[in-house]
């Protein structure tokens, strides 16, 4: 997986791609659904393995999950927006599965599940994959997997926020 400051990231960049003037709220929800899928690391506690539809990279990984997930929390607090929040709630979502499926390392990401159990991976997978656990993440391969996410998703998403940013003040000395 990649860690969650790239899941972080990821949102908060598509928050503000699709909605520049996206709120604090909006900006939680999205961080908040794209690192919510590696709460499925908990299914080892209770046996699940890696490859069962629940287990790690599978049913919070799926297009479908990301797709209810996005519904109810548009649905609950999207108000007068509600589209909006579907989409980037959506899109951050899912874009944990997507980063995951550009990892070194894993057995794939379940996108289509419950309708099929296969696991995916992206032939280019450049990301360096982040070890589970906070203490693993604190050494040499944590240090290794920062500088991978800083070059592969970091520097991308600055150069977005960046022209982003540009945008809105020249717009904003035209009117």
């Amino acid at each position: 997986m990649a860690s969650i400051f790239g899941h972080g990231l990821v949102a908060y960049t598509t928050s503000k791609l699709i909605d520049y003037k996206s709120g604090k709220l909006l900006l939680c929800l999205a961080i908040g659904s794209a690192m919510l899928p590696d709460l499925d690391v908990l299914a080892f506690n209770f046996g699940v393995s890696y490859s069962h539809p629940f287990g790690h990279r599978g049913f919070t990984h799926s297009i479908f999950f990301a797709l209810i997930w996005s519904s109810l929390l548009a649905f609950v607090f999207g108000k007068s927006k509600k589209l909006i929040y579907l989409i980037v709630l959506f899109l951050s979502t899912i874009s944990h599965g997507l980063l995951d499926a550009m990892t070194s390392g894993g057995e794939g990401v379940g996108f289509f599940i419950p309708f099929e159990n296969s696991r995916y991976f992206f032939p280019w997978r450049g990301i360096k994959v982040s070890p589970i656990g906070v203490e693993k993440f604190f050494s040499e391969r944590g240090i290794n997997v920062i500088l991978s996410e800083f070059k592969y998703i970091g520097i991308p998403c600055l150069v977005i926020l960046l022209v982003l940013f540009f945008r809105a003040k020249f717009l904003k000395k035209r009117s």
